[in-house]
């Protein structure tokens, strides 16, 4: 039996469909895209006048649109400038009611100046008076805390030195600073009143005051500032008298423990060269007799 034959005859594709012949129902073909209908350069140039110039009712909607945006614009500046303006005359009658309610006090409590004898050079001069005794209690409050903080280092050179002397020094130390602290606090609250009177007696200018008088008030404040003075000197003289006989205690103690440590230092010195002496006197000694035994050997 012989061999089946399975070959098959090649066929291009391309030719088969050349063979063929055009499809039917197809579409359009390329020869009828390029033998489309097109227009002339003219009518071309018509066509791009009309959208530059663009259509009428969209210009004229956007122009109404404006007028309506303008007047409701207008509209709205108006309510607002009204607005404002009552808020302004409202504060102005509050302020205007409010400047009256404190006349009014000031009328009832004789704060207002109504035929006032107290010239504008007597004002002066008392804020003047004010301003300088203001400078004397800064400059006062310096000195104090200069003077603390000296005691604070005086307070631990003595508690480096000695622990005794330091706990007795500082029991006197602290109740001494807690009176000096209650006088200063005292000290504080009469100034504060002061000041609170004075500017009282200014404020209250309505009642007539004579040139005597002013000057007697002013010759009374003048003595009251000096005896606070005085009070202070003394004071602070007290203190530092106390400080200088504690000092002067504390510094004898620690020259007394000096003195001991110096003394003790020297007899330990002693001891040890009396001890070194003693063992180069038994050495030497022993040297010798070994000498004496080695000659004695030799003989």
């Amino acid at each position: 039996m012989g061999k089946r034959d399975n070959r098959v005859a090649y066929v291009n594709p391309i030719a088969a469909s050349r063979s063929r012949g055009p499809s039917a129902n197809s579409g359009p073909s390329i020869q009828d895209y390029l033998s489309r209908p097109r227009p002339t350069w003219e009518e071309v140039k018509e066509q791009l006048e009309r959208k530059k110039k663009g259509s009428r009712a969209l210009a004229d909607f956007e122009d109404k649109m404006n007028d309506r945006w303008k007047k409701e614009l207008a509209k709205n500046r108006e309510k607002l400038l009204a607005d404002r303006e009552r808020e302004r005359e409202k504060e102005k009658k509050i302020a205007d009611k409010a400047k009256e309610k404190t006349l009014a006090e000031r009328a009832k409590l004789g704060i207002v100046k109504l035929n006032i004898n107290v010239t504008n050079k007597e004002t002066k001069i008392l804020d003047k008076e004010k301003e300088k005794e203001e400078k004397k209690e800064k400059k006062e409050e310096k000195k104090e805390k200069k003077e603390k903080k000296k005691k604070d280092k005086k307070k631990s050179n003595r508690h480096s030195s000695s622990s005794s002397s330091s706990s007795s020094d500082s029991s006197s130390s602290s109740s001494s600073e807690s009176d000096d602290e209650g006088e200063k606090k005292s000290v504080k609250k009469k100034r504060k009143k002061k000041k609170k009177s004075s500017t009282r007696r200014v404020s209250d200018g309505s009642a007539p005051e004579s040139d005597a008088e002013s000057k007697k008030k002013k010759v009374k404040v003048k003595e009251e500032g000096d005896k606070e003075k005085d009070e202070k000197s003394r004071r602070r003289k007290r203190k530092a008298s106390s400080e200088s006989s504690v000092d002067s205690e504390g510094e004898e103690a620690v020259e007394a423990k000096k003195k001991k440590r110096s003394s003790e230092e020297k007899d330990r010195i002693t001891e040890k060269s009396k001890k070194k002496r003693k063992k180069k006197h038994k050495k030497h000694g022993k040297k010798k007799k070994k000498a004496a035994h080695s000659g004695s050997e030799h003989d």
